[in-house]
């Protein structure tokens, strides 16, 4: 199968004029009134520092125009990751992680900025906000309520059922190596109910960073990257890819999860249905040519087309994280992040693009 790129890559969050023009970890959906949502950690420095925010840009032009980046969640922390899932009507579960004051001294011993800010960050802050967060709109993104916390993370967040149910595949926030979560999440209190779990018989193999789909007919795919256990304790990198685990019971069981790309495949991905039927995962690749890539399914993923280039780069490793919407048109978007030279920030980006058939 083949695919033809529309137009040329786009920058669409960025803050040039600033020291912090970090962006990246992007999370883009339709939204129930037509908008496009992207989500993104933004106004960083770099990849690890304290400064970053959680938030979310919106289209009503079909991805030609963007508001200015607009934070969801901004807490003393590093918020990273921003997640995105409309449900019902009219609403929106907006997800983020960050990191420990700790962890941001030791990344930036360097930095008297940075440090004198880790500074300012009390015990009683950490106490308030390190963890898994998400915030809840229920007016299509325009306000937002109080701040949750959950036991998972996920890069692109929860996902909502066709019988309303609003179900996330997560990480452990507090033990990577314990496996993918499946947790119901009630969209009233915000309180989520374990549902089932994903856990690899590899004890080497470490499951995080998952993505879930539900299929017309009623099966749960779940995409998740996977790396070596060696690589968390300070040794060399053996794994980056993509595992895949199927469930027919609502997410309470799942099949051993099974290696769908090579081993330096690259990852995270994400899941998108066309309203064609035609199933794809996005993912990036951090080895050269470094790129963001897409394999392409005809058979609800029972069978991939693999390692079909969206875009190519050859600048950084720094990059990934795409996530699909389709166009009025049946064109698609997909949004990720990269940088185009070594001296600039990477930024979030999108290319629109179709598939030949």
């Amino acid at each position: 199968m083949k695919i033809e790129l529309i137009g040329k890559p786009k920058i669409i969050m960025s803050n040039p004029h600033s020291k912090h023009g970090y962006f990246a970890w992007p999370t883009a959906v339709r939204l129930q009134n037509g908008k496009i949502a992207v989500g993104a950690s933004g106004y960083r420095l770099e990849h690890i520092c304290p400064f970053g925010k959680s938030v979310v840009s919106y289209s009503s032009d079909n991805g030609e125009t963007y508001t200015l980046p607009a934070p969801v969640i901004d807490t003393p922390l590093d918020d990273r990751d921003a997640g995105i899932c409309p449900f019902g009507e009219s609403g929106v579960v907006f997800t983020t992680f960050n990191n420990s004051a700790e962890m941001q001294r030791e990344h930036n011993k360097e930095n008297s900025y940075v440090q004198s800010y880790i500074d300012t960050i009390t015990q009683s802050d950490e106490k308030k906000y390190l963890g898994a967060l998400f915030r809840i709109s229920k007016d299509c993104g325009v306000t937002f309520g109080e701040i949750h916390h959950s036991p998972i993370t996920s890069p692109h967040g929860p996902v909502e059922l066709r019988d309303g149910t609003v179900l996330w595949a997560g990480t452990v926030f507090e033990d990577i190596f314990a496996g993918i979560e499946i947790r119901r999440l009630n969209t009233e209190t915000g309180e989520t109910e374990l549902v089932g779990k994903i856990i690899s018989s590899d004890k080497n193999v470490v499951l995080n960073e998952p993505h879930m789909l539900e299929l017309p007919n009623g099966r749960l795919i779940c995409h998740i990257r996977a790396e070596n256990r060696e690589l968390f304790d300070g040794g060399e990198e053996k794994l980056f890819t993509v595992f895949q685990s199927i469930s027919d019971d609502g997410g309470k069981t799942w099949t051993e999860p099974e290696m769908i790309l090579p081993k330096d495949g690259g990852a995270p991905p994400h899941l998108f249905l066309l309203s064609s039927g035609v199933l794809i995962s996005t993912y990036g690749r951090r080895k050269q040519p470094y790129g963001i890539m897409v394999m392409i399914s005809t058979d609800n993923g029972e069978t991939w087309e693999k390692d079909i280039r969206l875009y190519e780069n050859i600048v950084s490793d720094d990059i990934g994280y795409p996530t699909t919407v389709e166009l009025p048109s049946g064109d698609l978007l997909t949004v990720f992040y990269a940088t185009k030279t070594e001296e600039e920030p990477c930024v979030i980006m999108q290319q629109k693009w179709r598939i030949k058939v």
